[in-house]
């Protein structure tokens, strides 16, 4: 048992309010995972192509910026990163920075980078984390967390979700794949590399696998319908989209709320009720084997 939240912001004057608003949903959903918890944030992109890459040292107090001035140095180019806790956001040029990283820095695991999102996930209790890193605080358009209650893998921040396997991709789930070994094997003999054993990671490696090789998005998604046994549900965002979809059985709960000013995906109600509008929005069900997907 796990919980998903999600708002994907179609008033731009609600921006500046994108954490504000998706951190009480993500704590709302608190008691459907308690152990660890995880959040994917979209907003503006840096500036001359530069991408977002978030980072996760084995422990507090690491020296972001001392790392930061040494990067710069050794690629002769500008590298900067925010660092607070065991997360730190560099941004930097794609060229050499993950080879240079991991030759100065070979400790840290990078969870997630794009254009427009930052990744925070660690161990421990959902508000405890959103304020750890300030979460509530965050400006952007776009975002999707998960909360954690393991049931067949590891309670670590490696295992916690989103899953970001591609630029800008992230994946959250509640539920179990009853297949996924299968479909990891199968993906290995083509190469994709796994980070876990989590089945979760499966789905999302899977998913940008598949468009990598020119499915969009809910291509990819309705392959997995096809392709994953289990009960399920996905929240999936990229830099410009935002999508739901549920197994035939619909099992695992999941509600939307669609507004003029955003669209809000929960695992329960109560986390989408204090939404600015929501007496007003269209709440339903999401039906089991139908992607519903929405594009900036």
């Amino acid at each position: 048992m796990c919980g998903l939240a999600g708002l994907h912001l179609r008033d731009e004057r609600l921006e500046p309010r994108l954490g504000e608003l998706l951190i009480p949903m993500l704590v709302a959903l608190t008691s459907r995972g308690p152990d660890s918890a995880g959040i994917a944030l979209y907003g503006a992109s840096p500036p001359d192509g530069r991408l977002r890459f978030s980072l996760r040292a084995p422990g507090p107090d690491y020296p972001w910026g001392p790392l930061a001035d040494r990067l710069s140095e050794e690629l002769d180019d500008k590298v900067t990163i925010g660092g607070n806790g065991n997360m730190g956001i560099a941004t930097a040029a794609a060229d050499r920075f993950l080879d240079q990283l991991a030759s100065s820095a070979p400790e840290l695991v990078v969870v997630g980078f794009g254009q427009a999102m930052e990744i925070y996930k660690d161990v421990g209790a959902p508000a405890d984390i959103c304020a750890r890193y300030g979460l509530a605080a965050f400006a952007g358009y776009q975002g999707v967390g998960h909360t954690r209650m393991a049931t067949e893998s590891a309670v670590t921040t490696d295992h916690s979700h989103p899953f970001a396997p591609a630029p800008d991709l992230s994946l959250i789930h509640n539920g179990s794949f009853s297949n996924h070994a299968t479909i990891r094997r199968k993906l290995a003999d083509e190469g994709v590399r796994f980070a876990t054993d989590n089945d979760s990671e499966v789905a999302a490696r899977y998913i940008a696998w598949r468009m990598a090789a020119g499915d969009d998005l809910g291509d990819a998604l309705r392959m997995v319908l096809k392709e994953f046994d289990g009960f399920f549900t996905l929240l999936v965002a990229t830099r410009d989209q935002f999508a739901v979809v549920r197994d035939a059985f619909a099992c695992k709960p999941a509600v939307i709320a669609e507004a003029p000013g955003y669209v809000a995906m929960a695992s329960e109600y109560h986390a989408l009720a204090g939404l600015p509008g929501i007496e007003d929005a269209d709440v339903f069900e999401p039906m089991p084997e139908e992607v519903h997907l929405w594009s900036r």
